[in-house]
């Protein structure tokens, strides 16, 4: 029971983080109805940026939480930018254009993010300082730590902000009225570039957060974190059904606890072999098997295409 609990907890800490980046592919999908796949490389810059951060201002003598926050702080400002810039000049040409030229797009833009990391900051995986010491508590014979805890309170404070500020401001109101209708949303008086330009920082901001929080869980930051960790979050927002908000952040948790379980009881029934070995396999698996029974989502609807 202990080895369970102990997995739902590494589950539930993962899927935070998962549904917390996957929010950002769904607010996009649902109001321009593109993959960002950029997104995963927004995370990557957010960890790389907090990381030369905390390097410069760990031998200061400040406060451990201080300079992370200060790290956290310099992220989120940096992505926010980067999310209004790929969208101002790499998606909004392309808005009127067939689907697959802002898909291929997003693609290109994520290469070129990767390589721009790895000019700027090698080739070589950095080992993300460590400026918090990690501790234990016991909960039902498994162990918990102060980075979980924080990862996940993080996590939920930002998933509960961004709910109350769709469905409870009236700035929510005009991202649901331009997901719904741009064209009829525009004849009403809302400026929808400026509501789409603004999903493209909000998510951004988010993935900066991201970013930090599993490149210090980890203890690593890389050019190429962002991918896996990308694609995951993009798999958990089909689980839960693309576009719709509640369903990234379901999908996200189930897709955790899922890789967690699986990593954990496989690898033992299989003498570790197909265990943590293999444990982004099984968000691909959980992908197909939504797309080949309810290509919908967890949560989503069935719905026509737009006029």
């Amino acid at each position: 029971m202990d080895i369970f609990i102990q997995q739902v907890i590494n589950g539930l800490t993962l899927g935070a983080v998962y549904a917390v980046v996957a929010l950002g592919y769904t607010m996009v999908y649902g109001i321009i109805q593109l993959i960002n796949f950029a997104h995963g490389e927004v995370v990557m810059i957010g960890a790389m940026i907090a990381f030369s951060v905390i390097v410069a201002l760990a031998p200061g003598g400040l406060p451990p939480l201080v300079v992370v926050l200060i790290a956290t702080g310099c992220a989120i400002p940096v992505c926010m930018f980067l999310g209004y810039a790929m969208e101002r000049v790499a998606y909004r040409p392309l808005r009127g254009a067939p689907r697959l030229a802002p898909l291929i797009t997003a693609i290109g833009v994520s290469i070129i993010l990767q390589h721009f990391a790895m000019m700027i900051w090698g080739r070589s995986p950095l080992p993300f300082p460590q400026v918090i010491t990690t501790v234990g508590y016991d909960v039902g014979g498994a162990t918990i730590t102060n980075v979980q805890i924080v990862i996940l309170v993080v996590s939920t404070a930002m998933m509960t902000a961004l709910a109350l500020m769709v469905y409870r401001t009236k700035f929510g109101a005009a991202m649901r009225a331009t997901a719904q209708n741009p064209q009829i949303a525009g004849l009403m008086g809302i400026d929808t570039d400026r509501v789409i330009a603004a999903t493209f920082v909000i998510g951004a901001g988010m993935a900066a957060v991201a970013g930090v929080m599993v490149a210090n869980y980890y203890g690593i930051a890389h050019y190429t974190m962002g991918a896996p960790l990308g694609l995951k979050a993009f798999c958990a927002a089909v689980l839960g059904g693309i576009g719709n908000l509640p369903g990234a952040m379901l999908g996200g948790i189930l897709l955790g606890v899922v890789e967690a379980l699986g990593a954990g009881y496989i690898g033992d029934l299989t003498g570790n072999w197909f265990g943590s070995n293999y444990q982004d396999v099984f968000a691909f698996i959980v992908l197909i098997l939504v797309l080949v029974f309810r290509p919908q989502g967890l949560l989503g609807e069935r719905v026509g295409e737009r006029a």
